[in-house]
């Protein structure tokens, strides 16, 4: 009969398992020898357990499906906090396999023992120790399953004494499944959804990732009722290109055509979406949310109606019954705003922009050293990427930019900490991408303080050949955080990173490094970098006083941005 490892291990692999990640320890070995014999999984071993998690959970949310991580006994699998909360946030179906110790030894405060059931009782939806073969079947059953149909985190503890236990005899195999469903929402509901649409005038769609799969009904629907759309960061893939109706995002990220679309909207109709930022929803308009989960209807600003149900099958439903909308002046002027504000973005990025008079008297004050501008950087990347690239971005002024300048063309996909907000998501989330396909180009944008708070992964990437191509937004600070203290009207304090030359630490460490420090380099930098065949990382030194102000920044806000420039000016010169 099979051990309770092997057991598990085969399961995972008949599911469609094909990577496991994590740090080996004394309590999982049983596990990771049945990994070492078991031809349909790879093993990549990281140096940080949160990696493990991180890349776990990216590959679950690009594939659908489970990814699973590993940590050992105590510290191993604190460790995998941040990553799986991670994918708890994102929705992303992800099973962690922790050590524990000894079944005797469990309650006795021993060394490394920490209660798994408890520090993870937050985070999984399902969480379980193993102490008796008897109880393998039944638990990784509802692990999996919780994981996949919520989707979100399950995990399962195991004993350093249960792992190599046989099973018992005539043991079933563990039946593991993936299901979806389709559902609608009443009749009576979107009776009442189509009268609401119908009264107005004039209607703007919020549209998330849950409706990715729904492309075709979103445009079909915002051209019947020629609505603008704006789109959450997440759901660029998959709905920016050639969308006649598009306007940008809303939030930090935003801009002025989403604020003018929102403010002029009567109706709000959110789709697939639990945009966080409540602050940048219009509060005067009828709202109808539209989201398969109950749970995220009216969490995020009150709603008028809530239709709970697949996002395409309902909006197939609302295009059935809408009346045809035939004044676009609301469209119209929602596309103008958006093309204004896009051309004076991409005034940024033209070649001698500094040369002008009013480039110069702009550098003075904010690039004095004149160093590359982070806008330049992001656009000559989405220039040279392929089409069907995918993309990771550090949270903070890395995704900022990405927002801005790098469209989901082609086949291209993105992923970034957007609902968790952690730092040093890039890079492990590369990891993970590029593990699913190594003939794949994988590109992450990388902020500096995220690169180097898990500089030690870069390792990983060199020792199981995952080729990715790491851009690093060198500022030498907490861009976002040293932009809210000066939003907040206090000087930069705490946000300065003394960096090394990070193309050499790079090269030190096995991968291919470039570091940029004048923009006449850059471009020719850039398509080096994404040529290379193995894993490279491109260091560009850019301007920390490029700032990214919301698209309505309040009075207090831009009154407290001029007052930190005074003090800051104050410390510079008495002080620096």
């Amino acid at each position: 009969m099979p051990t309770v490892a092997e057991a598990i291990v085969d399961a995972l692999a008949d599911l469609g398992v094909r990577t496991i990640w994590g740090v080996v320890g004394d309590a999982l070995n049983p596990v990771t020898d049945a990994i070492r014999r078991e031809e349909r999984l790879e093993w990549i071993g990281t140096r940080h357990e949160e990696v493990a998690a991180f890349a776990a959970g990216a590959q679950a949310q690009l594939t659908g499906t489970l990814g699973v991580c590993m940590g050992t006994v105590g510290p191993g699998s604190i460790h995998l906090l941040n990553g799986l909360y991670d994918a708890s946030k994102s929705h992303a179906p992800v099973l962690a396999i922790c050590g524990q110790v000894p079944v005797a030894a469990m309650g006795s405060d021993t060394f490394q023992e920490v209660d798994n059931d408890l520090l993870f009782a937050d985070v999984a939806a399902f969480r379980h120790t193993l102490t008796s073969p008897e109880q393998v079947v039944r638990i990784l059953e509802q692990a999996v399953h919780s994981a996949l149909s919520r989707p979100g985190v399950a995990v399962i503890s195991l004993p350093g004494d249960v792992g190599g236990l046989e099973m018992p005899t005539h043991s079933p195999a563990p039946q593991l499944w993936v299901q979806t469903q389709t559902a609608l929402p009443d009749e009576r509901l979107l009776r009442e959804a189509v009268g609401r649409i119908d009264e107005a005038d004039r209607v703007t769609l919020l549209v998330g990732i849950g409706a990715r799969h729904a492309r075709d009904e979103v445009l079909a629907l915002a051209e019947r009722l020629k609505a603008p759309i704006v789109l959450t960061l997440k759901a660029k893939e998959g709905l920016e290109q050639a969308n006649p109706f598009e306007i940008g995002q809303s939030g930090l990220l935003g801009n002025p055509a989403t604020k003018g679309a929102f403010d002029a909207t009567q109706v709000l109709l959110m789709v697939g979406t639990d945009f966080p930022y409540t602050d940048w929803l219009p509060t005067e308009a009828t709202a109808i949310q539209i989201d398969n989960d109950p749970n995220h209807i009216g969490r995020r600003t009150s709603v008028d109606l809530g239709l709970v149900g697949d996002s395409a099958a309902t909006l197939d439903a609302l295009l059935k019954h809408v009346a045809l909308k035939t004044d676009r002046t609301h469209l119209d002027d929602a596309r103008e705003a958006y093309a204004s504000w896009q051309a004076r973005q991409h005034r940024l990025v033209e070649p001698g922009r500094e040369a002008s008079v009013a480039g110069k008297v702009r550098a003075r004050f904010d690039n004095p050293d004149n160093k590359i501008r982070p806008e330049v950087v992001a656009a000559i990347v989405d220039s040279a990427a392929d089409d069907d690239a995918i993309f990771t971005t550090d949270t903070g002024m890395s995704t900022v930019w990405l927002s801005r300048f790098v469209h989901m063309r082609g086949s291209r996909r993105l992923l970034g900490s957007f609902n968790l907000g952690s730092m040093a998501n890039a890079m492990p989330q590369s990891l993970g991408a590029q593990a699913i396909d190594r003939r794949r180009q994988v590109v992450a944008f990388c902020g500096d303080g995220g690169l180097t708070m898990l500089l030690g992964d870069l390792l990983t990437a060199v020792a199981y050949d995952l080729p990715v191509k790491l851009i690093v937004f060198n500022n030498g600070s907490l861009g976002m955080v040293k932009l809210e203290q000066e939003e907040g009207g206090l000087p930069e304090f705490g946000t300065h990173l003394a960096n090394p030359d990070l193309g050499a630490v790079a090269q030190a460490m096995g991968l291919t490094g470039f570091r940029v420090t004048e923009l006449d380099d850059l471009e020719t930098a850039v398509r080096a970098t994404l040529a290379t065949p193995g894993p490279a990382l491109l260091d560009v030194v850019t301007n920390p006083n490029e700032i990214a102000l919301p698209p309505s920044a309040t009075a207090s806000q831009a009154w407290g941005f001029a007052i930190a420039k005074v003090k800051e000016t104050i410390i510079s010169r008495g002080d620096r």
